[in-house]
């Protein structure tokens, strides 16, 4: 699966034991009602992360996790979790009028370059 949008926040490396380090990151995404969503890279995944800066638009590949655990009180919990493996810098958006306009200005050149006398 994949989650596109823009870098709304970044954790850097969190040592959470000895042997496990993870980094979170959260994208906004792209959409009549933008979401906020929260991904995790874990052990080396981690460096993946460094080189974007917030509001930077990505794409981020994931992996949906999910686990069962009993509390000692007998009930059954249900968890979640967004892991990422890959990530890549996408191209800004559009907004409706800057690409109004380039389509415009490719039909100007196209007319100026035409040479039919119509």
């Amino acid at each position: 699966m994949e989650i596109s949008g823009k870098i709304k926040y970044k954790s850097g490396d969190i040592q959470v034991s000895s042997s496990f380090k993870k980094s979170e990151l959260v994208i906004t995404t792209d959409e009549n009602y933008p979401q906020h969503i929260l991904i995790e890279f874990a052990q080396d995944k981690c460096d993946l992360v460094d080189p974007y800066k917030i509001g930077e638009s990505v794409k981020v590949s994931i992996n949906l996790r999910g686990r069962e655990w009993v509390n000692p009180q007998g009930e059954t919990k249900y968890f979640n979790q967004i892991q990422g493996w890959k990530i890549e810098k996408t191209a800004e958006a559009q907004s409706p009028t800057q690409a109004y306009e380039a389509k415009h200005e490719a039909a100007a050149t196209e007319e100026e370059d035409s040479d039919l006398p119509f």
